[in-house]
C-alpha cells in the first residue's frame, strides 16, 4: 500500500531485479476501486531518487556533514543525549513528530517511549500547527458517541476550505468517484472556498468568500437556520444545552452583513442556509484552509453546532460509520459525552501558553529552544516531520535549530532540515518497510475528516530492499538502539483514548525486550493487541478485505440514566463569536492581497518533490494570482514578483489561476531553502512561513499563529 498519506491507497508493485519498476492501483482491493494518485504511482521514481541518502551524516565543526555508519551514529547520539539529561535534566530532551507518524506508526511508538523512559515531558507534534482547533471545539462542544451520518448516505454535506479531492481528507477511498456518486444520489454539496478547487466544482453551491471570514459564513448559515426554525426540537430538548445564548450571540450576523463582510451574494448564502436547513441527513467539517486562515476552534466549533442543532448526528439502531478493525472495539452510543477541559495544564515558558488536547504548542518550541533558563530544550528529535521548512516563523526556527546542542534527524534525503541537524540518520523508504492501515485508523479519532468508511484493513509486508551497500535502518530502530546503549527499558504504548477526554479507556503497556531487537512486524502485532480483528486475520487477505460482519454493528442505545449534553454556547467559543462580529478582514493600500494555502495533486512538500516528472516540468511552488491580477501587476506567467507581509518578503514565480476571486496569492507551503541559504526560486520554490511571526497573530488555546490569510503586498521582481 501507498503510504505517502493517510489514505494509504492499496497499490500493485512490479520489482525486476530487486528494483521497483511500476506501481498502480489494485483494482483487486475493495473499496478504493483501483484508485490512486499521481503521487502514489510515482514511488518507482522516489525509490531510484538520486539523491536519496544511503548513509547516515555527522556535522563537522564547520557545518558540512560526512558519512557515519549507523551504528557509529547511534552511539555518539546515545553518549551525547545522556550527557545533555545528566547537565540540565530530562525535560531539556523534546521530540517533534511529523505528519508520517500515521503511515508509519511504529517510529511514534518507539519515539514517544524513549521519551518517557528518559522523563521528558516535551513531546510536540504537526497537529498543533495543522487544525488543532478541532481538537479545542471537541472539547468546547462534548461529542456525541454515536458518531456521524456517513457521507455517502448524506442529504447534504458542508465542506469548508477543505479540498477533498485532493487532500482526501473526508473522503479517504477514491474521492472524486465518491462524490461524483453521491452527487448523482441526491447529495447536495456546499463548498466555503476562495478558489474555484476540484471540489467547488462539482458542488451544489460555491460560496467563494473573502478569505478569514469563514467563522461569518458559517456563523450566517446558523442565523438563518435558527431564525428559520430550521433545527430538531425533539434532538436539542434531548441532547443539547445553549440554544438561547447560541441564538443571541448570532444575532449580528443577518445575511445582509454576512454577504457584506464576506462578499458573496446574499441569494447564495440563503440558499445554502435553506439547503442545509431542510435536509433530513447531514454532515459539515472543515479543513487546513480555515484552519490557517482562522486559527482556533471558532470555525470548527459553528460547525459542530450547526449539527447538533439540525440533529445531524447518527442515531440509535443506524449504521456504524468507520468501525474500528485493527484497533480494540469501540462502543458508540446514542448519546452525548459531554464537554470536557481543553487546556491540560502543563504550562510553558512563553506567552502563556500551555499543553492543549491537541498536544503541546510547536509555535512555541523554537522560544523554548532560544529562551536561557530552567526548562529550555537542549536536544530536539525530529520524528518524520520537516521543521525548518514545515514551522511558521522561518528564520526564527532556523535560530533555534542551529542552538540546540544536539539535534537529529531521520530522512531519507539531505533536506533543509538536515543540513542543520548534528546526525543525520538515513532510513528506509515505504516499500521497504511493512505496515498496516492502523494508522488511518487511529487519527480518526483526532479528526473525523479521517478513517475508512466502510470496516476496511490492510497489511503489506516489506517489498524490496535497500540498495545493495545502503547503511540504511528503519526509523524506529533509531530510537530502540538509543534506549539499549543507555540502558533504559522501553514501553510500548497503545493508548486507546485521550486521558481526560471521551476516549478515554485502559492503557496497554507492553514492555518491550532490550536485548533482543524486535522486528517491526513483532512491533506491528503487540501494536494490534486486543484488537477488533487480529492481524493474523488481517493478513489472510493480500489485497486489503472489507470484514462484512462489522457492517452489521449499529450505533446501541443510550446508557440508562445519561443525562450528557452537548454545548452549543461554550463561553470561549462565545468570546470569540462576538469578538469575530467586530473584527472584520480588512487590507491596507501598503498591503492590499492576501496569502492563502493550496493543495495541489502533484505537489509533495517533503520528500519527492524533486522527483523528475512528479511535478511536470516543475519543482517550485508557483504564487498563483487571477490573470486580471497578474495583468494590474504588469506579470506574466514564470515571471518574479517579491511577497511582502509586514514581517518579511520572499520572491515567487507567478502564474495565472482564473479559478481564484481577485486579491489573491495562492501558494503550498514548506518549500524554499534555509533562510540565508543561496536559493533559486525557481529550483527551490519560496517559504511562505517566512512571512509569519508566530508571536503576532495566534490563537490563544493552541498557539497556532495565523498561517493564510496574510496580508501581503506583490510587486514586479527583476534579479539584480
Amino acid at each position: 500500500m501507498c503510504r505517502i498519506c493517510t489514505a494509504h491507497c492499496p497499490v500493485l508493485v512490479t520489482v525486476a531485479d530487486g528494483v521497483v519498476t511500476d506501481v498502480k492501483g489494485d483494482r483487486a482491493s475493495p473499496l478504493f476501486e483501483g484508485y490512486t494518485c499521481p503521487k502514489g504511482r510515482a514511488l518507482p521514481a522516489i525509490h531510484a531518487h538520486p539523491d536519496r541518502l544511503l548513509q547516515s551524516l555527522r556535522r563537522r565543526s564547520d557545518g558540512s556533514h560526512e558519512p557515519i555508519g549507523s551504528d557509529e551514529a547511534v552511539a555518539e547520539i546515545a553518549d551525547r543525549l545522556a550527557d545533555i539529561v545528566d547537565a540540565h535534566g530530562p525535560d531539556s530532551v523534546a521530540l517533534y513528530i511529523g505528519s508520517s507518524n500515521v503511515p508509519h506508526p511504529t517510529v511514534g511508538r518507539l519515539a514517544g517511549a524513549l521519551l518517557q523512559a528518559l522523563g521528558s515531558t516535551n513531546a510536540y507534534s504537526a497537529a498543533t500547527i495543522d487544525q488543532p482547533g478541532m481538537m479545542v471545539a471537541d472539547a468546547y462542544h462534548g461529542v456525541w458517541l454515536g458518531g456521524r451520518t456517513p457521507f455517502d448516505t448524506s442529504d447534504v454535506w458542508l465542506f469548508v476550505g477543505t479540498n477533498p479531492i485532493i487532500s482526501k481528507q473526508y473522503l479517504e477511498e477514491n474521492p472524486a468517484k465518491r462524490l461524483s456518486r453521491a452527487i448523482a444520489n441526491g447529495t447536495k454539496v456546499i463548498v466555503i472556498d476562495p478558489r474555484r478547487t476540484e471540489t467547488a466544482r462539482r458542488a451544489h453551491i460555491h460560496l467563494q468568500p473573502r478569505p478569514g471570514e469563514d467563522a461569518v459564513l458559517v456563523a450566517g448559515l446558523l442565523h438563518v437556520i435558527v431564525r428559520e426554525g430550521w433545527v430538531d426540537n425533539q434532538f436539542i430538548a434531548d441532547h443539547v444545552r445553549g440554544v438561547a445564548e447560541l441564538t443571541a450571540a448570532l444575532a449580528p450576523f443577518t445575511p445582509e452583513v454576512v454577504a457584506t463582510r464576506a462578499d458573496v451574494p446574499e441569494n447564495m448564502l440563503l440558499e445554502a442556509a435553506r439547503v442545509l436547513g431542510t435536509a433530513r441527513r447531514g454532515g459539515a467539517g472543515s479543513g487546513t484552509g480555515a484552519a490557517m486562515s482562522s486559527p482556533g476552534a471558532l470555525v470548527p466549533y459553528l460547525l459542530l453546532c450547526l449539527m447538533s442543532v439540525r440533529g445531524f448526528w447518527a442515531r440509535e439502531g443506524d449504521r456504524v460509520e468507520k468501525p474500528t478493525v485493527l484497533l480494540p472495539p469501540a462502543r458508540t452510543r446514542a448519546q452525548a459525552f459531554p464537554p470536557y477541559p481543553a487546556l491540560t495544564g502543563q504550562r510553558m515558558r512563553v506567552r502563556g501558553l500551555e499543553r492543549s488536547v491537541a498536544g503541546l504548542p510547536t509555535a512555541a518550541l523554537a522560544e523554548e529552544i532560544l529562551m536561557p533558563g530552567p526548562g529550555q530544550i537542549r536536544a530536539l528529535f525530529n520524528v518524520g516531520g520537516s521543521p525548518a521548512t514545515a514551522w511558521p516563523d522561518q528564520r526564527l526556527a532556523r535560530r533555534a535549530l542551529e542552538d540546540l546542542d544536539l539535534f537529529v534527524t531521520t530522512d531519507v534525503e539531505y533536506s533543509p532540515t538536515a543540513r542543520l541537524a548534528d546526525y543525520v540518520v538515513a532510513t528506509k523508504l515505504a516499500l521497504e518497510t511493512p505496515g498496516t492501515t492502523q494508522g488511518t485508523e487511529a487519527i480518526k479519532y483526532f479528526h473525523f475528516g479521517y478513517g475508512f468508511a466502510l470496516p476496511y484493513a490492510k497489511y503489506t509486508p516489506a517489498i524490496v530492499d535497500p540498495p545493495p551497500g545502503a547503511d540504511v535502518i528503519e526509523d524506529w530502530q533509531l530510537y530502540y538502539r538509543i534506549a539499549q546503549r543507555l540502558a533504559l527499558q522501553l514501553n510500548l504504548v497503545n493508548l486507546y483514548g485521550v486521558p481526560g477526554g471521551y476516549l478515554e479507556a485502559p492503557t496497554d503497556v507492553v514492555p518491550l525486550d532490550m536485548h533482543r531487537e524486535p522486528t517491526t512486524d513483532e512491533l506491528l502485532e503487540l501494536m494490534s493487541r486486543g484488537s477488533r480483528v487480529p492481524l493474523a486475520e488481517v493478513k489472510r487477505y493480500p489485497h486489503g478485505h472489507i470484514f462484512e460482519e462489522l457492517l452489521e454493528l449499529q450505533v446501541e442505545p443510550p446508557e440508562p440514566g445519561n443525562v450528557a449534553r452537548l454545548d452549543v454556547a461554550n463561553p470561549s467559543a462565545m468570546a470569540d463569536l462576538e469578538a469575530c462580529a467586530h473584527t472584520p478582514m480588512v487590507v491596507s493600500a501598503e498591503r492590499p492581497m492576501l496569502l492563502i494555502p493550496r493543495r495541489e495533486n502533484r505537489v509533495m512538500n517533503t520528500y519527492g518533490r524533486t522527483v523528475p516528472g512528479m511535478m511536470g516540468t516543475r519543482t517550485y511552488n508557483p504564487a498563483f494570482l487571477h490573470p486580471e491580477d497578474l495583468a494590474e501587476l504588469g506579470c506574466l506567467p514564470g515571471d518574479m514578483v517579491e511577497i511582502s507581509s509586514e514581517h518579511d518578503s520572499i520572491i515567487g514565480v507567478v502564474e495565472s489561476d482564473p479559478d481564484l476571486r481577485r486579491g489573491l496569492v495562492s501558494m503550498s507551503h514548506s518549500f524554499g531553502g534555509n533562510p540565508g541559504e543561496n536559493e533559486d526560486p525557481i529550483v527551490d520554490g519560496a517559504n511562505t512561513n517566512r512571512l509569519l511571526r508566530n508571536d503576532s497573530t495566534y490563537d490563544r488555546v493552541t498557539g497556532q499563529p495565523a498561517m493564510g490569510a496574510i496580508a501581503v503586498s506583490v510587486g514586479h521582481f527583476i534579479a539584480p
